[in-house]
């Protein structure tokens, strides 16, 4: 395929008037959306920004390259623009940006596609080929200048390739050629040179930049007459993989790369762990402090590696405990989606048939307490503590996670536990720094799982497990002493404290007591088990009103997620929200504990009973203000929809 197949001339700004980043990124959209490339303009800058946030695209050397694969891509699609004055578009090299590439890639982009846009972003290293497109005029120009350079890049692959294909039958008569092949999966640079490096590419979005910083080190390695192996991790996964007999002959590592790559087979080797960025505009520096072993020896189980990344500053501890955090949570929303939608079901077939039921017992063992729901907490606390401290700070973690369900913690005693898990592993491998090399490999599978889990284990339940079973048990008898005060109060009081920790000792106080009322009154008075039910129905409803109709606040999976929470919220489980209040506590758990405080409230000054203990939706009916109850639901659902909607800072503004 050719690059102007992706390149169309009707959407190339030929005089971009934007003087600012912002003011660029929407003139590119307007003209991907007035061509019909796109089907979400809204969407699509917020993953635009998304990457940005990442780091910015404006590679340096004059020019920018914003971009996004998302669904709100009808066809793949390379937005070309010049300006001729430039514009500050936040470059790596601080200088203006006079070229610009916005490329729109669909989900479902075929391999073709992929491999089409690799070749472009190659193409961009080049100076002067940029300097010829600075030259130009019209859009038939521009396609025109890439038709020929992408032609003259074939013939020289296809000559490359016969190189290659000479040099192997040459092999065996001792036949050598100065120069190895830049192929890929070919080692580039000195064929009889001694210095040999490897490296990994990788960007977010695995578009431009992984292939940019790819060219850039085999041409600069090419240069200096040093041996290169580049693997790539790109949008079709993994290329030219380094092999183990690789690695083991390479003098140092280079991993290029803004997300994860697999790095414990880099055990014991230097490694230098860059933004993919440096390896487009630091090659040289790159490669040369590779050769020389400068840099910190990495060990599989975090060791003594160190990041320069962080330790130049560029990742911020608010966005440590962010990534951490969200490690967990994309674990644990599996467990939450899949026990949820199964405990609705068995909601609705308990109305259907009876709690005996065998489908009804089957569907809530699987998706309940003793199922899905049961790992919850374990898996968000033991994924932190894993994004921490690797490995080894998984099982303390995950054991911190669970002794907090198993004391009514809740999920805020499992993110404790997470991140300390995650931290005494730290400390750990610093306490046995000075260790003998001797015993190196007991350290995985003795020392730290012994001595991570005894202390994470200790402190929760010395600490973690008394503080929050206290304030359970305090909490349960100050509701009973308020059992004969002013309802509405009360209602208010229950229904936010559903919200409050939505499972730990707040909400499972409320809950408490709202059983022991319905059962001691021999199951006729459901007027406290109204206000907990209608609190606890509020944050997944209102999480889910707040994804579909404040879009441009939530990313593309939160979105997804937001619509299983219209069917965990209608069916009175409000671990659906979880996920939410764990990455934005503040706005999340403030504007739910609002809402469900209303909703609680209303359902007591409407004198409204519930003679069932579970159900949701699904056991409205039996109240005796049905209607009634589902309005305060609804009301408290949209007071928490719109303060967290219009609280919640948007994708599109973090920068």
């Amino acid at each position: 395929m050719r690059i102007t197949d992706l390149m169309i001339q009707e959407t190339m700004i030929m005089d971009l008037q934007a003087t600012t980043k912002d003011e660029a990124i929407d003139e590119l959209i307007a003209s991907l959306n007035r061509s019909g490339r796109i089907n979400d303009p809204v969407l699509f800058k917020e993953m635009i920004y998304k990457r940005e946030a990442e780091s910015s695209t404006g590679i340096g050397g004059g020019i920018a390259m914003p971009h996004a694969k998302t669904t709100a891509v009808n066809e793949p699609t390379v937005v070309f623009a010049k300006s001729r004055k430039g514009l500050d578009f936040e470059a790596l090299d601080d200088q203006p940006a006079h070229v610009f590439f916005m490329i729109a890639a669909p989900e479902g982009a075929g391999n073709t596609h992929l491999r089409t846009l690799a070749a472009l972003s190659r193409l961009l290293i080049d100076s002067d080929f940029i300097s010829q497109l600075m030259s130009t005029d019209t859009p038939a120009e521009v396609s025109a200048l890439f038709d020929a350079k992408q032609a003259e890049a074939a013939e020289k692959e296809a000559a490359k390739e016969k190189a290659k294909a000479e040099k192997a039958a040459n092999a065996a008569s001792g036949s050598t050629s100065g120069q190895q092949q830049n192929t890929s999966g070919v080692i580039v640079g000195n064929a009889n040179s001694e210095d040999f490096v490897v490296a990994v590419t990788a960007c977010p979005t695995g578009i431009a930049h992984t292939f940019m910083a790819e060219d850039a080190l085999k041409k600069k390695a090419q240069e200096m007459g040093i041996n290169i192996r580049v693997e790539t991790n790109g949008s079709e996964g993994a290329q030219n993989v380094l092999t183990a007999d690789e690695i083991a002959r390479a003098k140092g590592v280079i991993v290029a790369a803004d997300k994860n790559v697999e790095m414990a087979r880099f055990d014991g080797k230097p490694v230098l762990q860059r933004p993919v960025s440096d390896g487009i505009r630091k090659s040289e520096e790159l490669i040369r402090k590779a050769v020389n072993g400068d840099a910190p020896i990495y060990r599989s189980q975090g060791g003594n590696a160190k990041e320069e990344g962080a330790s130049a500053g560029k990742i911020s501890v608010g966005s440590k405990i962010y990534k951490d955090l969200m490690n967990g949570i994309s674990h644990m929303l599996p467990f939450v989606v899949g026990g949820g939608i199964l405990l609705a079901i068995s909601f609705l077939f308990e109305q259907l048939a009876s709690p005996e039921n065998p489908v009804v017992q089957l569907l809530q063992t699987i998706g309940g307490g003793t199922g899905a729901f049961h790992f919850l907490i374990p898996v968000l606390a033991g994924f932190i503590a894993m994004s921490i401290g690797d490995r080894p700070a998984l099982m303390p973690g995950m054991v911190g996670g669970l002794m907090a369900v198993n004391s009514n913690a809740g999920f805020l005693g499992g993110l404790a536990a997470g991140f300390l898990a995650g931290y005494v592993v730290i400390g750990l491998r610093k306490l046995f720094k000075g260790l003998p090399k001797a015993i190196d490999g007991l350290k995985p599978i003795l020392l730290y799982p012994v001595f991570g889990l005894l202390i994470v284990g200790a402190i929760s339940f010395y600490v973690f497990d008394p503080i929050f079973g206290s304030l359970n048990t305090w909490l349960v008898d100050a509701l009973g002493n308020l059992g004969t005060g002013n309802a509405v109060l009360l209602g208010l009081l229950l229904g936010g404290m559903m919200s409050i920790d939505m499972g730990g000792p707040f909400n499972k106080a409320a809950y408490t007591f709202a059983i022991g009322v319905f059962t001691s009154s021999g199951n006729t008075d459901g007027a406290w088990m109204a206000a907990v039910m209608a609190g606890g129905m509020v944050p997944p409803l209102a999480i889910a009103l707040a994804t579909t109709f404040f879009k441009s606040k939530f990313t593309e999976q939160e979105r997804k997620s937001g619509l299983t929470n219209y069917v965990l919220g209608f069916s009175f489980i409000t671990e659906g929200a979880i996920p939410f209040a764990a990455a934005d506590p503040l706005r999340v758990l403030t504007s739910c504990i609002l809402g469900s405080a209303v909703a609680g409230g209303l359902t007591q000054l409407w004198s409204i009973n519930v003679p069932a203990p579970h159900g949701g939706i699904f056991v409205a009916a039996l109240a005796n203000h049905a209607l009634l109850f589902l309005l305060a639901v609804a009301i408290g659902s949209v007071i928490s929809g719109l303060i967290l909607g219009l609280w919640k800072k948007s994708p599109t503004l973090v920068k």
